[in-house]
């Protein structure tokens, strides 16, 4: 695992881009395609808009991107709780990725068939072995959660299915969600934490006792590299220097 402790959003956000961007020319130089999976949330959205800007939207060949997303809300791809929507509209609507790379999980049919949908998709993709994703990018709630994957959720200890999806009656709505066996066996996860509100999460779940039912983030332990980009007040409470 590596840290990188950045001085606030702005300097997460640029040192993301820098790293995505490296990443996915160092990997496009040895395969045919750079499979990525986006997350929600609001950190994101300033990352998305570097990206799409100069001098990262001319250095990234986004023909050969096929884009995925680690969970979903279960609400139209109109409302703007939907992370797809989010990623449109900060990002894919702005390069040149084809839209037939691009893998929403469907919010117009029942959850339990869109994630078996999105399961099926995702097998045609990746074999039984090996790495499945280039790239996995995360957020982590203040309650230490990550893609949907909540404290005291059975789906934290999903072992087998690669997608599934849930009632979460706190929010009152189905989430679909990537498991983290799929996760695990990507060649590169990285989260993107920041504020202070996140401080005592992270502190939990990188120095403390392993706990997923109450830090779900914790599972997360990939075959390949293992980033967190984290700001200042995020790491404000972490004692060890990685």
């Amino acid at each position: 695992m590596k840290l990188h402790i950045c001085n606030d959003t702005d300097d997460l956000s640029k040192k993301v881009a820098d790293w995505i961007t490296s990443a996915i020319k160092e990997t496009l130089e040895k395969q045919e395609r750079f499979t990525i999976a986006l997350s929600g949330g609001s950190t994101p959205q300033k990352l998305h808009g570097l990206l799409s800007g100069h001098p990262y939207k001319d250095e990234i060949d986004w023909s050969r991107l096929h884009v995925f997303w680690g969970d979903e809300r279960a609400v139209p791809l109109e409302d703007d709780r939907n992370n797809a929507k989010m990623a449109f509209d900060t990002l894919l609507d702005h390069v040149d990725v084809p839209m037939g790379q691009i893998h929403v999980m469907r919010t117009d049919i029942d959850p339990a068939e869109s994630a078996k949908e999105y399961e099926t998709i995702l097998q045609k993709y990746f074999g039984e072995t090996g790495f499945t994703f280039d790239l996995v990018l995360l957020g982590m709630g203040d309650d230490g959660h990550t893609l949907s994957l909540f404290p005291g959720t059975p789906v934290v200890h999903e072992q087998k299915a690669w997608t599934t999806s849930f009632f979460l009656a706190a929010q009152d709505m189905f989430r679909i969600t990537l498991t983290y066996p799929v996760v695990n066996r990507s060649s590169r996860v990285a989260f993107l934490t920041a504020g202070s509100n996140k401080a005592n999460a992270l502190k939990h779940v990188l120095e403390g006792d392993f706990d997923p039912d109450n830090y779900p983030s914790q599972v997360i332990k990939p075959l390949g590299e293992l980033h967190w980009f984290v700001d200042k007040n995020a790491a404000a409470g972490l004692s060890n220097v990685y």
